[in-house]
């Protein structure tokens, strides 16, 4: 015993860090995904719920670091690389015209009632803008990881979200640049309407020319690679690639990689989905256990904040989904429900918005924490919801060979 303790160090704090920080992560965020799973529950809230849990506002055990954010942007474009694996092209081509039509109503509307509102409770200008602005986009990240785990992306209303949400960000985008342009007190209007060109330029060539190109391409880079898992290196390259390319475009780097995986979605082998499957499910509870961890219960220490937070919260839900769905109406009320349902989480691209206007100077702290709660309680609001509007689908589905109950 005495020879082995001579060998035996007491490790860093800084030893530590990186694997404990991931167990408690990674663990915390399934456990709580399964027990929501077993009380039939949607396994996403629990992932959230498990990052506010083991955050600052509660236990204490993590809180927010770069490392981690970084971790959960690539969690997120995993998962939408994922996502986009399973739609085609043509499907979101056709979903074009009415998913445009729900970006279009979903930007405005949430855009001035936020904006409204703000106004009316006695804010600056400038204020009621951005937190109009947080109220903009959508956070396709929580909507698709839902449809995906329900097996609902081909149903029309999952295309239609999907579609809007890419179109969604590009808009989102434009909004942004003019308020922190009014921010810093000009907007410039060559350099915004380039951007919206090249945005929707990018969109549009890839959406329509990608999956025929590498269609042709894939099957020569699997007769000329001999490394292995080649297929899914190359994927992982393209998903990357695009991304890079999405952001000097203008748009979220995951929209890049949304397009990526469409782009592959009927070249690719069934194996490239395993891999890709196994990644995304280690990446994704950091990016929601990571929306969790941004949890400030300090927000509800005055009276007046915390009034201003549930106003906000119910404009943010009711305008997303009044929006979106008034626009997907004529489709029939079912889908509309789903739609707007669909198009309710902000995510990180509320928060985004709001750490923006604080790092400019133009919202209080007190606005900013009631926006990230408002992007929170969103998105744990949505996956409830999408769960019973889609029930009857769900239903209707037909159980896998393996999980049928035996008859011996």
């Amino acid at each position: 015993m005495i020879w082995l303790a001579t060998f035996v160090v007491a490790p860093s704090p800084e030893q530590l860090r990186l694997p404990l920080g991931m167990l408690v992560i990674f663990g915390s965020a399934k456990l709580l995904d399964e027990i929501f799973e077993r009380l039939r529950l949607p396994g996403i809230v629990g992932q959230i719920l498990a990052g506010i849990l083991i955050g600052p506002s509660v236990l204490g055990w993590i809180h927010p670091t770069p490392f981690l954010s970084r971790l959960a942007e690539l969690g997120v474009m995993f998962l939408l690389f994922r996502v986009g694996m399973e739609i085609k092209s043509s499907d979101l081509i056709k979903a074009g015209p009415q998913a445009s039509a729900v970006a279009v109503s979903g930007v405005i509307i949430p855009f001035f009632a936020g904006w409204g509102l703000l106004w009316i409770w006695g804010e600056s200008r400038i204020e009621s803008i951005f937190v109009g602005a947080a109220l903009v986009a959508t956070s396709v990240g929580i909507t698709a990881q839902v449809l995906s785990a329900k097996d609902l992306l081909h149903e029309r209303a999952s295309k239609i979200i999907l579609g809007a949400a890419v179109i969604d960000d590009i808009l989102g985008l434009l909004v942004l640049a003019i308020v922190s342009g009014l921010a810093k007190g000009s907007v410039n209007l060559l350099e915004l309407g380039l951007t919206a060109a090249f945005a929707i330029g990018f969109t549009l060539v890839v959406v329509k020319w990608g999956t025929a190109a590498m269609g042709r391409v894939l099957p020569r880079l699997n007769q000329q690679l001999r490394a292995g898992e080649a297929q899914f290196n190359a994927a992982v390259v393209l998903m990357f690639a695009l991304s890079v390319l999405s952001v000097y475009a203008g748009v979220a780097a995951i929209i890049g990689a949304f397009f990526a995986g469409m782009m592959l979605s009927e070249s690719v082998e069934h194996r490239v989905h395993d891999l890709t499957q196994g990644v995304t499910e280690f990446l994704v509870p950091f990016f929601l256990a990571g929306i969790g961890l941004h949890f400030n219960v300090g927000t509800f220490r005055s009276g007046r904040t915390l009034v201003l937070t549930l106003l906000i919260v119910v404009v943010a839900v009711l305008s997303k989904f009044t929006g979106c769905g008034l626009a997907s109406l004529r489709l029939g009320r079912r889908t509309a429900l789903r739609v707007g349902v669909g198009m309710i989480p902000r995510g990180e691209v509320g928060m985004v918005v709001a750490q923006i206007g604080l790092s400019l100077g133009v919202i209080a702290q007190g606005i900013y924490d009631a926006v990230v709660f408002m992007s929170i309680a969103t998105t744990l609001i949505a996956p409830p919801l999408l769960s019973l509007t889609y029930r009857e689908i769900a239903e209707r589905k037909p159980v896998p060979v393996e999980d049928q109950p035996s008859i011996i």
